[in-house]
Formats: structure tokens, C-alpha cells, sequence
């Protein structure tokens, strides 16, 4: 290792320790003060932060550990908005996590540890620039999830989720190990650089390669939650608390769409032609599947679930209309960016609906059911508002977020010549509609059948409005975030 240069790694580091400090001091506090473990969990994500932020207005691409490590643009962005996700989801969940009793003397604060442990498991997935590291971080976050799908160890829906997730995201590692092994054994080295080197040069094994592909992309498909390998999602979405649900639908979401940059994009894009017909089918099948069948559910949780499955798919339009041809390199990074801007715009809507459904949700009651929606406009107008603004971005509604995140991602695929692939997701977008609006309607039109106030803590209440009123602001003024998505993308692509 010729260049050991620790500054990349320092948001990292500072995570590491900062949570086992945690995770010490929380052993000896009493329930009654497991209020503290909270605050410093939150105070750690603002360190983090601050030490990214530092490095995203540098502006500039450092390697470490041999190459194997890389603090770009791209990664630093992402990260900035990991840490945003995790701590509103920090945020949303510390009410209903205490009325559940996960937070108790049993399981102590192991619920913001692991929280924690995971996102350090997604920052280093954020900056893997070798196929090991890229894998080290997965199994260090997909470990911690699973861990917190399990949390509610009496509750047997939670343990029937955990023991499916496990299983099947195991399955997908292997799919993806089994993958890199390949490429490896094609290419003799695990760097993404000198694999992208090694396979241009067209003196490996096409098929050995090929077959490589196909296994890292069936891989990544499932951390993604894409059809076909989207099974796991409605049931681990509906099994777990609600609080793990937002964990497992918000920040890592991010992580997978920068190992898909890295592998894809970085490493194999000499095999472009092969796995972007990959793609294609994945994301018509996840818009097909997703919102055909997210029409007759009638638990939230699990319509949320199946929306997540469309959206990934919508998610790949961009991803695959990178690299055609006469394509250049602004071409490439509008089409990333575009994909970039709606994994992230995808995480904040998330985050406030996941959100309001843990408003709504007192000791004993789970507000997951369409039903419990009704009338909310009766209860609460200002929440009952912030649901719609959600529920429409999820639509792709004018003039919220999202529907600017599907116009960017449609531009990009028009661009790329697929005008019947554009249709498709049109027509599915259209489809999707009915299901996001169906709870509008719910919410405004039909008498509530539950009249029971909502008790929510003051930090949760403004940062679900904030959350709100960022998707209605980011819509009319996309221009800043899309500008920096572009930036940063075309700078980690020319470094």
C-alpha cells in the first residue's frame, strides 16, 4: 500500500469509534435516560457530516488503502444524504420504538448502534473502488438490517421477516460473490480501474465475463429490490417494525445505487451492450410487478413496498441509458445524474410517508392499514397535507419532487433513442397513480373511523413538516440539486 493516506476514511473512522463509545455509555444507562444514546447518535451523524461536507466542497478525488478506497464527489454527496436519511429515520422512529419496547433494559440502545453500524457499512460501499471492499460493505450493512429486522424477538411476524431476509439476502450474496469470482478469475484483479483496463483491452474470456455480469447484476437486483428477485420486499417490509422498514427503504437504497455506478458503470462498462439488456427487462418487469400489484393491497406497509419495487425499476431507466451510441461524456452524466436525482428523491419521500405512518401509530396499534388513513384530513390537516404533497411525488405529480425526478429520467432514456421504453414507464407511472391517490381520497373524502389524537414529540413534527415542504421547494427549484448531482457525477467519471 503506497499511498496509507487516512484523511478519505476520516467520516468513517469517526463513525466507528463515535458508535462504540455509544454503545459503551448506553450499557450503563437506565431506561429512563436511554434518551441520551439518542441525542448522541444524532450528534455523530452532525460530526459526519461536517467532516463530509468539508470534503464535497473541496471538490477533489482521493485514493487510499491502494486505490481501494476513493473519497469522490459522487460518494460524498450520497453520503451527505445517508446521513440525512438515518437521522430522520432516527428522528421518526424514537417515539415508536419506546412504545414498542425496543429500546428497553433488554435490548438497550442496540437499536441506534446497529442503525449506526449500518450506515458505516453503506459509507463504505459509497466509496469501494474494489470489488472486496464493495462486498465488505454490504455484509457489514446487510448484518446490521438483519440484526433490526430481528429486533422484536416476541413478535412473530418480525422473526418470520428476519429469518426470510436473511436467508434471501444471503442467497443474493453468494449471487454477487459467486459474480466477482468470475470477473476476478477472468481478469486477475479485484480493482475496479484495472478491470475496466483489463476488459477493454479484449483479451479475457467474453463469456467468462458475460456469465460474471449476469450473476453482479442478479446480485445487485435484489439488494435493490428489483423484480425478479423483489420477493423478499413486500414481506420483510410488512414483518418488521416500521421503524427497521424506513432503515431498510431509505439510506441504503443510495448505498445500492452507488455500488451499481461502481460495478457497472466503473468497472464493466466495456460490457455495457450486455448488461444494460439486463436492466431493461428488471425495469420494465419491477414497473409491471410493482404497480399492478401494489392495486390490491390493503396494508400500507406492503403497497409501500410494492411502490419501492416500481420506483427501483424506474430507478434503472437512467442507469441503463447511460452508453449508446454516439453517446459522449456529458450524455453519460446526465443520464447517471438523472438516476442519481431519483434515488435521492426517492429516499425523502420515503422517509416523510414511512413517517406519518409512525404519527399515526400509538402503543399497541399499528397505523399500516389503508383504513387508519381515513378521515385524516379531520384529524390533522397540516399532516393530512403533508401525506398528499408525499403521496403526489411518489405519483409524479406537477410540481413536486418526483415528478421532476421522472421527467429528468424519461429525458434521459428519450435521449438514449428508447422511445418505447419511455412509453412503458409512462403507462406504469399512470398506473401507479390510482394506488397514491386512492389514499388522498381516503384521507379527504371518507369520515374517520378512528378519532384518537395524535400525540407525536416536537422534533418529530418539524422534521416531518421540513421533510414535506423540501419535496414541494425541491420541485419548483430542482435546479440546484440536479446541478450538484451532474457535478459530481461527471467529476467521479473523469477522475
Amino acid at each position: 500500500m503506497n499511498n496509507l493516506n487516512l484523511a478519505p476514511l476520516y467520516p468513517e473512522i469517526f463513525l466507528v469509534v463515535a458508535t462504540s463509545v455509544i454503545l459503551l455509555i448506553d450499557m450503563f444507562l437506565s431506561d429512563a435516560r436511554r434518551n441520551l444514546t439518542y441525542l448522541l447518535s444524532l450528534g455523530a451523524l452532525a460530526v459526519c457530516a461536517a467532516l463530509t461536507l468539508v470534503d464535497f466542497n473541496h471538490g477533489a478525488t482521493q485514493y487510499t488503502f491502494g486505490n481501494m478506497f476513493v473519497s469522490d464527489p459522487m460518494s460524498n454527496l450520497l453520503k451527505l444524504f445517508s446521513y440525512l436519511a438515518v437521522g430522520l429515520t432516527l428522528i421518526y422512529s424514537r417515539q415508536y420504538t419506546t412504545d414498542r419496547n425496543m429500546v428497553t433494559v433488554n435490548t438497550g440502545g442496540e437499536f441506534y448502534v446497529l442503525a449506526l453500524f449500518s450506515l458505516v457499512g453503506q459509507m463504505v460501499m459509497l466509496s469501494a473502488n474494489n470489488f472486496l471492499i464493495i462486498y465488505l460493505g454490504l455484509e457489514l450493512m446487510s448484518l446490521s438490517l438483519y440484526a433490526l429486522v430481528a429486533l422484536r424477538r416476541d413478535h412473530t411476524a418480525s422473526t418470520e421477516a428476519a429469518m426470510k431476509y436473511f436467508v434471501l439476502g444471503a442467497l443474493a450474496s453468494g449471487f454477487l460473490l459467486y459474480g466477482i469470482s468470475m470477473l476476478y478469475g477472468a481478469t486477475g484483479s479485484l480493482d475496479l480501474a484495472e478491470v475496466a483496463r483489463i476488459t477493454a483491452s479484449g483479451t479475457v474470456n467474453r463469456m467468462v465475463l458475460v456469465f460474471g455480469v449476469v450473476f453482479v447484476v442478479a446480485g445487485l437486483a435484489f439488494k435493490l429490490g428489483a423484480a425478479p428477485f423483489h420477493m423478499w420486499v413486500p414481506d420483510v417490509y410488512q414483518g418488521a417494525p416500521t421503524s427497521v422498514t424506513l432503515l431498510l427503504g431509505g439510506a441504503p437504497k443510495l448505498a445500492a445505487f452507488a455500488i451499481c455506478m461502481r460495478l457497472l458503470v466503473e468497472g464493466l462498462w466495456t460490457l455495457a451492450v450486455d448488461w444494460q439488456q439486463m436492466l431493461t427487462v428488471m425495469a420494465v418487469v419491477s414497473m409491471a410487478i410493482g404497480n399492478i400489484t401494489a392495486i390490491a393491497q390493503t396494508n400500507l406497509k406492503r403497497m409501500l413496498a410494492y411502490s419501492t419495487i416500481s420506483q427501483m425499476g424506474f430507478m434503472l431507466l437512467g442507469l441503463l441509458s447511460g452508453v449508446y451510441a454516439g453517446s459522449d461524456a456529458n450524455a453519460a452524466a446526465n443520464a447517471y445524474s438523472s438516476s442519481m436525482f431519483y434515488a435521492i428523491t426517492y429516499v425523502l419521500t420515503t422517509l416523510g410517508t414511512f413517517g406519518v405512518i409512525m404519527l399515526l401509530s400509538r402503543a399497541g396499534f399499528e397505523a399500516d392499514n389503508l383504513e387508519d388513513f381515513k378521515g385524516l384530513n379531520q384529524r390533522s390537516p397540516w399532516f393530512a397535507a403533508v401525506m398528499m404533497v408525499l403521496l403526489l411525488s411518489l405519483a409524479g405529480v406537477p410540481p413536486m419532487m418526483g415528478f421532476y425526478a421522472k421527467l429528468a429520467v424519461l429525458q434521459s432514456v428519450l435521449g438514449a433513442g428508447m422511445l418505447w421504453l419511455a412509453i412503458v414507464a409512462v403507462l406504469f407511472s399512470l398506473v401507479g397513480a390510482y394506488y397514491y391517490l386512492r389514499i388522498i381520497k381516503l384521507m379527504y373524502f371518507d369520515d374517520a373511523t378512528d378519532n384518537t389524537r395524535i400525540v407525536a414529540n416536537g422534533d418529530m413534527r418539524i422534521a416531518l413538516s421540513l421533510n414535506g415542504v423540501a419535496v414541494v421547494v425541491l420541485g419548483l427549484l430542482p435546479g440546484p440539486l440536479m446541478a450538484a448531482c451532474g457535478a459530481a457525477i461527471l467529476r467521479t467519471l473523469a477522475s
